[in-house]
């Protein structure tokens, strides 16, 4: 027998009643934590000890994934608890986060995504910026992008890690999806598109086919470009639906990019003297910058300590040195920690065998 729409209607009713009863609930012990982590806050200010602490975090997550009985996904699981320990964390202390601006960049994007909303936005005009307000003190932390699955490294933040004391203590990944916007809801009339030169090449098929003719004017960021787009209806802008929302612009084509899978990883550096290396969490990363004199073999015998001592190398980039001797730089990521024996030990023979040796940072990796 058909259940009548009354019944339907007195049905949903009790359901909604439930839910409101169970959000009561759910604020409540939210508060609860709130006043936990307050507690946990001052004794931390006695000892001395920093407000965050990634891999903490990290293990938090992890424990609750483990534990999740469902039918909310993990997937759902690390961004609802980053949100809960990123409002918890503001009532110690405010984290001041540089990223590279203004509002409605994917930097930003990253930015929240790793450290929650709960923060005090630092919007920078470029990398450089970024690096120098983390490294003057002026923010917490910086947000910074190193790697596009598309186009590669961004050589620019690579190259500003070896002249400045900031580290790594955290990353995040992205999934880059390009939109072409523009003030008029149109794709006639355009005369340029403007969005940062990454953005550009990983739209480079689509804009070869749809905007032959169209000039692409490189700027410092997407939503810079959104910001002029929004200025000017000759311009079109490539950016995020959020950059759009933020200048009031058409999304007219979304997701023009090359790859439907574009990634962009973010690295989290901090200065050392405002935060310490993170510990051991048990899914690590090791980055590092090398070099070694230009001599036979040498590339060889640098990895050797990592086979001997059965540690992975995930990452190998190559940067010039700019010496004018065809001398290079290489970027090296490793799994595990140097707190682990086999990692300490192969670090210990890696040095001895470079020229030049940086460790750019140990942190937690999330693992899905």
């Amino acid at each position: 027998m058909k259940p009548e729409p009354a019944d339907d209607a007195r049905a949903l009713l009790a359901l909604r009643g439930q839910i409101d009863a169970v959000d009561r609930e759910l604020l409540a012990l939210l508060n609860r934590r709130a006043s936990l982590a307050l507690a946990v806050g001052e004794l931390k200010k006695r000892e001395g000890s920093v407000v965050f602490r990634p891999e903490r975090e990290a293990q938090v997550i992890d424990g609750l994934k483990a534990a999740n009985p469902g039918p909310l996904g993990n997937a759902s699981v690390a961004p609802i608890w980053r949100e809960i320990m990123s409002a918890c964390r503001s009532l110690e202390t405010p984290t001041r986060v540089a990223y590279l601006g203004p509002a409605g960049t994917f930097s930003e994007e990253a930015a929240l995504g790793f450290f929650g909303s709960s923060i005090v936005r630092v919007p920078c005009a470029s990398i450089d910026e970024v690096f120098h307000a983390t490294s003057a003190g002026a923010a917490d932390f910086g947000v910074v992008p190193v790697e596009n699955s598309t186009e590669g490294v961004v050589a620019r933040s690579l190259d500003l890690f070896l002249h400045t004391p900031l580290f790594i203590i955290g990353e995040t990944s992205l999934f880059i999806r390009q939109n072409l916007l523009r003030k008029e809801n149109s794709i006639a009339g355009i005369e340029a598109v403007v969005a940062h030169p990454q953005s550009l090449a990983q739209c480079h098929n689509w804009l070869s086919h749809h905007l032959p003719d169209v000039e692409r004017r490189p700027v410092a960021s997407n939503a810079e470009g959104a910001r002029l787009a929004s200025q000017d209806a000759a311009l079109a802008a490539i950016a995020s639906t959020r950059a759009a929302s933020e200048f009031g612009l058409h999304v007219l084509a979304p997701a023009i990019q090359d790859d439907a899978h574009n990634r962009t990883r973010f690295a989290i550096v901090t200065h050392p003297d405002q935060h310490p290396a993170p510990k051991a969490s048990g899914h690590d990363c090791t980055s590092l910058v090398v070099s070694v004199t230009n001599r036979p073999g040498a590339v060889h015998d640098m990895l050797v300590p990592l086979k001997t001592h059965g540690v992975s190398m995930t990452r190998f980039e190559s940067r010039p040195a700019r010496s004018g001797q065809w001398e290079y730089y290489f970027y090296i990521d490793l799994q595990g920690h140097p707190d682990e024996a086999p990692v300490a030990a192969a670090l210990r023979e890696l040095r001895d065998a470079c020229a030049f040796f940086k460790v750019l940072g140990t942190y937690p990796i999330d693992v899905k």
